[in-house]
């Protein structure tokens, strides 16, 4: 695969729409315990890492990871306070109901990193 230049090898180009990291003002607890601000490009990126595993169309990737993000975002929004492992069982909740094979890439990605 040919990477097209300015973009590193790995790098997600994501749509415009999952581009800006929005206003969500919601800090997550990561698992070493230190704040992080709440970023939808992370989820949408290892939706979209995850999709190109299970060997998904790129529009097809595009669209379920859009969708995730904006799910996790609303969600996210909700809580008072949220933990990096709690967005993880979100997406891979999401993911389960609408692509299996994309879920199982999901769920198991950190056995192999």
């Amino acid at each position: 695969m040919q990477e097209k230049k300015g973009r590193k090898k790995g790098q997600v180009r994501m749509p415009a729409r999952a581009r800006g990291a929005g206003n969500v003002n919601v800090h997550i607890v990561k698992r070493k315990g230190h704040l992080e601000r709440f970023d939808e490009r992370k989820v949408y990126a290892s939706c979209y890492e995850a999709c190109l595993s299970a060997q998904i169309p790129n529009s097809t990737a595009e669209h379920i990871c859009g969708l995730a993000s904006d799910d996790v975002k609303k969600w996210v929004l909700t809580q008072r306070q949220v933990n990096s492992h709690q967005i993880f069982l979100r997406v891979a909740e999401f993911l389960r109901k609408h692509h299996k094979d994309v879920a199982f890439m999901y769920e198991t990605h950190r056995d192999v990193s």
